[in-house]
């Protein structure tokens, strides 16, 4: 199978809904929205199946310290074969220079993270306000 991956911010509300709706991710529900989003990140690198989207990681930076990464998602039935993998080490290629990359993992992404490279700090609690439940 080739993986295609990509730097883009161009994607239609079809194919971030089928992406978002696929992990579960409620963001999935405003997909207009999530377009727009996307053209306002930093980075933007993704993961193509002929012509369909499988997998994106999307970060954001100050442009000089701090990249945060908010987004990785692969589809489900493309998840387990370096996919994510790969999109998160072309994400720290392309923030090499910084001081720091954040992201917030979930319990059961930990040690995924983890085999990245990435620590959690003692006595962190990740914090988040939403309006979209």
């Amino acid at each position: 199978m080739q993986i295609t991956y990509k730097t883009t911010k161009n994607f239609t509300p079809v194919q971030l809904r089928k992406l978002f709706a696929a992990v579960g991710w409620s963001s999935g529900d405003y997909p207009e929205r999530l377009v727009k989003a996307m053209r306002g990140y930093g980075k933007v690198i993704t993961a193509w199946y002929r012509d369909e989207l499988i997998g994106l990681v999307a970060a954001m930076d100050d442009g000089e310290m701090t990249a945060y990464v908010h987004y990785l998602l692969v589809m489900p039935e493309y998840q387990r074969q370096g996919i994510g993998r790969k999109l998160m080490e072309m994400i720290k290629d392309e923030y090499k220079s910084y001081l720091k990359i954040v992201l917030i993992a979930y319990s059961d992404g930990l040690n995924f993270y983890r085999s990245l490279g990435f620590e959690a700090p003692e006595n962190s609690h990740p914090m988040y306000l939403t309006e979209m439940y």
